[in-house]
């Protein structure tokens, strides 16, 4: 693996991903569900994926596999049959996981199930009802406005009842058990930034590194959110114990600064790597301390687990004003900001895949590198003094206590130069591997 910064084909990675966007969009998901499921099968054009049915009822921890929903129509008409809502426009206008209702009603009845957003009167908001029986319509602010005091039918053709809950792993092995987790949420419908960015970056990330040859593990998760991570970490305490780094991938569409959440343990690798990346990336960033409020990086990040998983985003959720909204849509998210992204990610994967330890194989006063050709060998001339400057940081930190990552935050250096620079030692037998990644 290479631990450049620049992909080749960057630009068509970014609209193949915006592509599986584009196909993923129209489809109703929600925690459980028929929208999942073919959500997971467009994914699985992409990686092999491995799906998983839980029952309805299961006992997840202190939560409970809730029941399958699944909506085929629902709609608002007027006295003249006119729908005034309709779900055919949008998935949004229902609230999600609604009871099945056939019934008419008043303006006044009607109005304490609907949602709007007055401070952005075109927009539809998203709203659900996961865990409390209910059934509501969202619809923007200016249509509400214009419906006239009289009796309107409503129709929830939905089904709420016992089924399963579908979540899918794609699992790449490597040389080592340890893990590298990534995740990503499939419950939210029509909305691009949050929700189907994170699915299409992980995907082609998973199917990028389905290519190579790998030191960790990797497992990919298409989970609902919430109560997917608490299902899947109920079911699999013993593959989440191997997991030496990990990352929840949401939000990654948008045209903000990436935003990169610390784990829990706050200063563990896949932190530190992420971190090492944005500093040298050239892009606006801001690094944020763990909070158990966000998405299922609390759930990885329990006491009772405490992995080592940070959030990576651009814009955190609720911190845009197009959040959990119709304008959230295929024109908020942008091929260039997928391919960023991915690029962002791909660094900080490569970091760790080769973030070995290393002894100096002659500590005694600095070896000749001019005559073994080193300063010639490596690096062109635009590099050519941060690459000196490496091989010296690389043999002087090299005593076997310290990691490549460690060398390059004392050193200021880009982490790949201090690989490359450690690389050319190793080949002329300057350096010697004591502790890789898989084996710490």
């Amino acid at each position: 693996m290479g631990d450049d910064h620049a992909v080749p084909g960057a630009s068509e990675l970014g609209q193949e991903m915006y592509q599986l966007v584009t196909e993923l969009y129209p489809i109703c998901r929600s925690i459980t569900g028929d929208g999942v499921r073919r959500t997971l099968e467009l994914v699985g054009r992409h990686v092999p994926l491995e799906t998983f049915e839980v029952p309805s009822g299961t006992q997840v921890f202190d939560w409970t596999v809730p029941k399958e929903w699944n909506i085929a129509d629902a709609w608002v008409k007027d006295p003249r049959g006119e729908r005034v809502i309709d779900f055919g426009e949008s998935n949004l206008h229902v609230v999600s996981y609604s009871t099945p209702v056939r019934m008419t009603v008043s303006l006044a009845e009607l109005g304490e199930h609907l949602f709007t957003l007055p401070e952005h009167p075109e927009w539809i908001p998203y709203r659900t009802s996961y865990y409390r029986e209910d059934w509501g319509f969202c619809m923007s602010e200016d249509r509400r406005s214009r419906l006239k005091d009289e009796d309107y039918e409503v129709c929830i053709d939905a089904s709420l009842e016992a089924g399963h809950l579908t979540y899918a792993e794609c699992f790449l092995p490597g040389r080592s058990e340890e893990e590298f987790l990534v995740s990503c949420h499939v419950c939210h419908p029509s909305l691009a930034n949050d929700n189907l960015s994170g699915i299409a970056v992980a995907s082609f990330l998973a199917r990028h590194l389905s290519r190579l040859d790998l030191r960790y593990s990797y497992r990919f998760l298409f989970i609902p959110g919430t109560i997917g991570s608490i299902t899947w970490l109920a079911h699999n305490e013993t593959a989440a114990a191997r997991t030496a780094h990990g990352l929840v991938v949401a939000g990654v569409g948008d045209p903000g600064p990436f935003t990169y959440k610390r784990s829990r343990q706050g200063s563990a690798e896949v932190d530190r790597a992420m971190c090492h990346v944005l500093e040298h990336s050239g892009s606006p960033h801001q690094v944020a301390d763990f909070s158990p409020y966000g998405y299922d990086e609390r759930q990885f990040c329990s006491p009772g687990f405490d992995l080592p998983v940070g959030r990576f985003s651009r814009s955190p959720h609720g911190e845009y004003p197009e959040y959990h909204t119709s304008d959230d849509d295929l024109d908020l998210v942008r091929p260039e900001h997928l391919a960023e992204s991915f690029i962002q990610l791909l660094a900080a994967v490569e970091l760790v895949e080769h973030n070995g330890t290393y002894a100096n194989t002659n500590p005694k006063c600095e070896p000749q590198l001019g005559r073994r050709g080193l300063y010639k060998a490596v690096g062109g001339q635009a590099d050519q003094e941060a690459m000196q400057l490496a091989l010296l940081w690389v043999l002087n930190q090299s005593d076997g206590s310290r990691s490549l990552l460690d060398i390059a935050e004392r050193s200021g250096l880009v982490f790949g130069t201090v690989r490359r620079a450690a690389d050319a030692l190793a080949e002329h037998g300057l350096l010697e591997e004591t502790s890789p990644a898989s084996q710490r």
